[in-house]
This record gives C-alpha cells, structure tokens and sequence, in this order.
C-alpha cells in the first residue's frame, strides 16, 4: 500500500471513537465471492453438475482488507483499472450487498447512482415507474405526489410520463432515473461513471446538480475514468487494484501514482 495511504485499521473501536465529521468509515473491508472453477454455459448444466457434485468453487475476493474514511461534505475520488473493485466498494456503501468481514459506517441518507433507472419495470408508464422508484428509496406516496412535478420538468419528458419505459430511448430512461434519484438533496451521493450516458445537455445539467449538492455540503463518491474530472471535482482520491487499497490521500499524488503503474 502506499505511503499516501492516510486510513489505519480501527478494529475493536467503539463507535464513540469514530470522528464527529466522519461520513463514511471503513474498517477492514473484504468481500469474498464464492465463483465456479470453470465457466458453465447455462442454470440448467449448472443445477445437473451441481447435483452431481461436480461444481467446483473457488475463492474470489474483490475486496480485501480495505480501510479508508470520508469526511463529511468531502469529495472523494476512486480510480482503478476496469475490475478492480469500485463498484464493489460503491455497492457495498450503499448498502446493496454486505461485507464478508470487516465494518462498514455510513452515516445519513444514501443515494446512489449505480445505474440510472435500475429498478424501473419496462411494463410500466414513467409515471409508475417514478412512484415505484420513490418507494424503494423510502418516499411514500404523499413525497412523491409533492415530488413528480419537479421529477418530470428535470427529465424533460412531460410527453412521454404517461408511456411504458419500455418505449424510452436510453437516454430518457437515463434522464429519468437521475431526476428521481436526486430529486431531494441526499447525504451522500454515490456517482459511478453515470456522466458518460445521455447527451451533452443532459450530461451539464447532471454535472449542475452535482456541482449545486457539493457546494450545499453534501459528501460526493466519484467513480470516473476521466482524471481531469478527479482531479477538478475532488479534495482526496483512493485507488484500487485487484480489491487492494493501493493509494489513499491527495488527488494530485493518487492519480500520479496511479498512472506510473500503468504499461506504457
């Protein structure tokens, strides 16, 4: 790890000890994926040779003994190589999967942009869609009857609410997804890679929303490809490689690091 690396292991603290500015603690992280040895070409061959025990499993451990905090109204970086566990990471901040050991502190509301529009139901209008997706982010009807106004002018699509999503070009369900996702100012916003979808006018008025929640104080997770959005949005960067915690600390020197690592 490197020397840059500013989190230290805080198994069996309490939770008084973690700071007051703490957003985002963790302590010791490592997920472990239980994978077959060889690729199975479908759930059929797979439940026979499972019967049969023939499957062999091994061990995949996409993140291993990761370590790090982010402060409150903190924005912060990750970079890395195509599989190298920041997705993992994001998922498991937002609460979508659990970790094999270690601990995880998240403090205050999460909205995480993943995927836009992950949980819509192709059957349903965009209107549906909108109050089914509000529910699974903890709205109930009456936040969402106050909410669908502003959620429809964002998106642009007061022609289109009332048809089946499955008719959205992927850009107006990336539109929507959004809207919904960031309609009311979260306490942490997990944003992975989502600024790549959409069109240009779409992708300024994510990057407005982003920019106007960052200077309200909310704390910022970026995942991103582009180092000149790091390094123009974020105060500290972390990068991950093959699951491992290899830099932790200030943009410049991360992202430096980062690419001498890299074949030329």
């Amino acid at each position: 790890m490197s020397s840059l690396t500013e989190s230290k292991p805080l198994s069996g603290s309490e939770p008084g000890d973690i700071p007051e500015d703490t957003a985002i603690l963790l302590d010791c992280v490592s997920i472990c994926y239980r994978v077959p040895r060889e690729r199975i070409g479908t759930f059929k061959e797979y439940a026979i040779r499972w019967l049969q025990r023939k499957v062999q499993m091994v061990d995949f451990w996409a993140l291993h003994d990761v370590s790090l905090n982010v402060r409150r109204g903190e924005v912060m970086g990750i970079v890395g190589q195509n599989g190298a566990g920041k997705s993992t990471l994001l998922k498991l901040i937002a609460r979508v999967i659990r970790p094999t050991s270690g601990r995880v502190v998240v403090k205050g509301r999460v909205a995480p942009l993943l995927e836009l529009g992950a949980g819509f139901h192709p059957e349903l209008s965009g209107r549906e869609n909108v109050y089914l997706n509000g529910s699974m982010l903890g709205f109930s009807r009456e936040e969402m009857d106050e909410k669908i106004g502003r959620i429809v002018d964002f998106a642009e699509l007061h022609s289109f609410i009332e048809a089946p999503i499955r008719t959205y070009s992927s850009g107006m369900w990336a539109r929507l997804g959004f809207a919904v996702a960031t309609d009311t100012r979260p306490d942490i916003l997990i944003v992975d890679e989502i600024l790549s979808v959409g069109d240009e006018s779409f992708q300024r008025k994510c990057m407005d929303r982003i920019n106007s929640y960052r200077e309200s104080g909310t704390t910022i997770l970026l995942v991103s490809h582009t180092m000149g959005l790091i390094q123009d949005l974020c105060q500290r960067a972390a990068w991950l490689n093959h699951g491992h915690l290899m830099a932790f600390g200030e943009v410049d020197e991360v992202i430096r690091e980062y690419r001498e690592s890299q074949p030329h």
